[in-house]
């Protein structure tokens, strides 16, 4: 399993090569990393904290950090909805 700093430079770099950013509160970031390991540990995928895991593998599946729907939120929110990535 991945630790915290390997993740958060994973992330950093996905979000720089999409036109974003990580968010800039280390905290926040820390906390949604967390949740992200714990749902992997508990679930086996690294499905998003701030959505919930309903069982069905398919539906799941868009719920994978970083999830289907983070792009229109940021575009739309200025953030993803856990606001791990920010515009």
């Amino acid at each position: 399993m991945e630790n915290i700093e390997d993740l958060k430079k994973q992330y950093k770099e996905y979000a720089e090569s999409n036109g974003f950013h990580l968010n800039p509160d280390n905290k926040t970031v820390e906390r949604i990393i967390n949740g992200l390991l714990k749902n992997e540990e508990k679930y086996g995928k690294k499905y998003c904290p701030c959505r919930r895991v309903s069982g069905d593998t398919i539906e799941d599946e868009k719920k994978i950090c970083a999830c289907f729907w983070h792009k229109d939120e940021i575009k739309k929110d200025g953030h993803c909805f856990c606001n791990l990535y920010v515009k």
